[in-house]
């Protein structure tokens, strides 16, 4: 199966973003694509709480979410929205970050909630609270495709293996880890982490990111790394879009990922232990 994974500079207009990336998805499409993959937050990058409640839908009403859904219909692909921002029933009024898998009849055949967030402070001039705006996940979450079992991840997900083990050893072949990184925690440590994840577990690694300064109709700009990447089973660098919004491809081979875990049985070879006092 040939995937295309989308690079984006999305703002916080919605409606601006959704042309944007369903001209890439045409054009990914019609280089043979049929799998799609865009990053975290196709709808709407904002680090102001009011723009958010202003521009958000619920899923039910996003229309996003509805112009990707035709599409995948209309091209008959697989297409995995990295994740849209919506606004939930919760009493706290707090958003989902919420990633999508739709089949080629326009149907969403999986969902998953970004189950850890993004509560840092990178440094003195740049911090995030992710959970003061979004309510986390609860349960990790695999499709059964018919040429990959897909395990489904969110950005800072990244930085807790267990989950990403816990995937593996549940059939997961393929991991989608689409994100808007950080630049200074990206330069130090999106690649390494990538190919960690696809070293440990066996699979392959698509990764669909943001990239450069998203400039907005209000509030603060937000600046994010870039980089786009597919990763090998074997822990190879496949394709790195750079810093420029487009697409990069790669071909998933289900043999590949027997062959990477057959050199090295690892997801097979766990030993329970005793942990230190």
């Amino acid at each position: 199966m040939k995937a295309a994974l989308l690079q984006l500079n999305c703002g916080d207009n919605p409606q601006k973003n959704i042309a944007v990336t369903q001209e890439l998805i045409k054009q990914a499409s019609l280089s043979g694509a049929g799998l799609i993959v865009t990053p975290e937050v196709t709808n709407c990058v904002s680090m102001d709480r009011a723009r958010q409640k202003e521009v958000l839908a619920s899923e039910q009403d996003d229309e996003t979410l509805k112009a990707l859904q035709a599409q995948a219909k209309a091209l008959q692909v697989w297409l995995l929205i990295g994740s849209l921002a919506l606004k939930t029933d919760d009493p706290d009024g707090r958003f989902a970050n919420r990633s999508f898998l739709i089949d080629p009849f326009g149907e969403v055949v999986a969902r998953y909630d970004k189950i850890h967030m993004f509560d840092v402070a990178v440094s003195e001039h740049e911090t995030y609270r992710e959970s003061a705006g979004y309510r986390p996940g609860e349960a990790a979450v695999i499709a059964d495709l018919p040429f990959a079992n897909i395990g489904m991840t969110i950005c800072y997900d990244l930085r807790f293996p267990s989950l990403y083990r816990t995937l593996a050893q549940a059939g997961a072949e393929v991991i989608t880890i689409p994100s808007a990184f950080s630049p200074v925690t990206g330069a130090a440590h999106w690649e390494t982490l990538l190919r960690a994840r696809a070293i440990e577990t066996g699979c392959y690694v698509l990764a669909p990111a943001q990239t450069g300064v998203h400039a907005g109709d209000s509030g603060r700009a937000r600046t994010t790394y870039g980089h786009t990447m597919a990763v090998s089973p074997w822990g190879a660098v496949l394709a790195d879009a750079g810093d420029e919004p487009g697409l990069v491809f790669v071909d998933i081979d289900r043999q590949t990922v027997i062959q990477a875990r057959s050199r090295i049985p690892s997801l097979n070879s766990e030993r329970d232990f005793a942990k230190p006092r």
